[in-house]
């Protein structure tokens, strides 16, 4: 295993100059975020991202890309605004990811993540046969680029998101599509310990995300993210048991504040988990 970080591909992003921060952090891998759709139709931003990595020396893990319209980060209007699951915004969401695949693509880049939302843990519900129906179509694309269509964790439960990787691989194929397992937001939406969530879905891990948080205690906002160590990943268990399930791929390193103090907390970060890596 070894230490990488989220970088965040925005409008403005001078991608040379993020890239050499990455460098000078004394790190060579990232997982790369967008949620611009102007920048994934954009030929020269692919380019623009190839050269920057090969100067600087740096693989990109995973692409990560958001989608548009309105989203809110709560349990009640997240219900209706995140990933997929709501049926308003899913058909325009579902072909910004397919953009987002092509675009991965170019980067060669195999590993492809996004949210899918808070799918119902009901087989029954009818949304969560649609959400399914969007996530193959997302799945198929990735396949044909030779990629594989990654859930980030959080929003759903672990056997949720389990019965729903293998309903996909049913009608797409196995091997098709994976988890990016983000510990914090397992936590941070109060859907499971990453721990224990390692028994139900690990053999599907592809991606690994290293952010701390707490529980929520409030029933209509997350947890609280803190940096890495002062939360409720018991992060020495934790890579102990990515070890045991096999997995030897890159931890990206995820803290969502800005600023010094974010860049602070990262390199703090890197020296835990290197640590306890070995």
């Amino acid at each position: 295993m070894r230490v990488g970080v989220i970088v965040r591909m925005e409008a403005d992003t001078d991608i040379n100059e993020k890239f050499a921060e990455v460098r000078a952090m004394g790190m060579e891998s990232c997982q790369l975020v967008c949620w611009e759709r102007k920048i994934i139709n954009d030929e020269k931003a692919a380019e623009a991202i190839l050269a920057a990595a090969e100067k600087h020396g740096i693989t990109i893990s995973a692409f990560w890309c958001g989608w548009g319209g309105r989203k809110v980060w709560d349990f009640y209007d997240g219900q209706l605004t995140l990933g997929l699951v709501p049926a308003d915004y899913r058909a325009e969401r579902v072909r910004m990811l397919l953009e987002g695949s092509d675009f991965a693509k170019k980067l060669g880049v195999t590993d492809f993540v996004t949210h899918v939302g808070y799918m119902p843990e009901n087989p029954y519900d009818t949304n969560y046969q649609g959400t399914l129906n969007a996530c193959k179509e997302v799945a198929e694309r990735c396949k044909k680029n030779g990629q594989v269509f990654l859930f980030e964790t959080g929003q759903e439960t672990p056997v949720t998101l389990k019965r729903a990787l293998q309903d996909i691989e049913k009608d797409v194929g196995e091997g098709c599509v994976g988890v990016n397992l983000d510990p914090a937001n397992l936590l941070m939406y109060g859907k499971a310990n990453p721990v224990d969530a390692l028994e139900v879905f690990g053999e599907y891990v592809r991606g690994v995300h290293g952010k701390d948080g707490k529980y929520p205690t409030d029933g209509h906002f997350l947890g609280e993210e803190v940096p890495i160590g002062q939360g409720k990943v018991n992060y020495p268990v934790f890579i102990e048991r990515l070890k045991e399930v096999g997995y030897d791929g890159d931890i990206t390193i995820e803290r969502e504040i800005s600023g010094e103090e974010q860049k602070k907390d990262i390199l703090a970060g890197k020296e835990y988990l290197e640590q306890l890596i070995g």
